[in-house]
């Protein structure tokens, strides 16, 4: 298979270094090569917001978060509504991508899907991409960022240091991560750095069902289709919008 370069989505190279500690000692230092990644999501989520669409916000996310396989199918058919030609997701996530679902923070298991797993699984019954490629792995765990205090979140290179990617000759020229909450973007952005340095040559963007409003008073609606940016800038992951 050949694979082929997209100019406008080039990311560019950033070395960051993270030297990670096992229970066994110390882990030799890593540099990984990062820079920015096109995302596109379709609902928001309000995490503190009050009101009506907030609540509602946060129960959208439980349902995700719960894995239910009938809930996450129903949603990925709202997806691909939204990919037409008056929407921002027009033309984002093509039959001809190939979708890598994004390992949660516990290590990989085999035999157990995980949210990401059930969601690019539902989008390509839909439709939204020519297959799923689980290449992409978690050899240890990370902390949660949504159960651990500011200043403890996993950071880029945390994510990084913990993803490998499975043996493979090559991977398909357009590929989109796939996950189910964007909140900076720092996992995505790891992602693809580890696909992009396996890879070097295929074309990567994100798609995640909701982004996380955090630093707003609330949200009066839950669907907002975007497309945006992950950038690594000031030693961080930033996300816009």
């Amino acid at each position: 298979m050949t694979i082929t370069s997209h100019d406008s989505l080039a990311i560019s190279r950033v070395s960051l270094r993270n030297v990670a500690r096992s229970a066994t000692g110390a882990r030799p230092a890593m540099c990984c090569t990062i820079g920015r990644i096109t995302f596109a999501s379709c609902y928001v989520y309000s995490p503190c917001g009050s009101g009506a669409a907030c609540e509602r916000s946060r129960l959208l996310r439980a349902m995700l978060k719960s894995g239910d396989t009938h809930f996450i199918v129903k949603y990925a058919f709202r997806v691909r509504q939204q990919v037409v030609d008056e929407s921002p997701l027009a033309g984002f996530v093509c039959p001809d991508q190939v979708l890598v679902p994004v390992p949660g923070s516990a290590r990989s298991t085999a035999g157990t899907m995980t949210v990401a797993e059930h969601l690019a699984t539902a989008m390509a019954e839909v439709g939204l991409g020519g297959g799923i490629w689980n290449g992409l792995r978690r050899t240890w765990p990370v902390r949660k960022s949504a159960t651990a205090p500011p200043g403890s979140r996993p950071t880029v290179a945390n994510h990084y240091d913990s993803f490998a990617i499975e043996a493979a000759t090559a991977l398909p020229p357009r590929v989109v991560l796939v996950d189910d909450v964007i909140t900076k973007g720092r996992t995505l952005l790891a992602a693809a750095a580890r696909l992009q340095d396996a890879f070097p040559a295929a074309e990567i963007r994100a798609f995640a069902m909701l982004r996380t409003m955090g630093l707003v008073e609330g949200v009066d609606h839950l669907l907002d289709p975007c497309v945006g940016e992950i950038r690594w800038t000031a030693g961080d992951a930033h996300r816009s919008p």
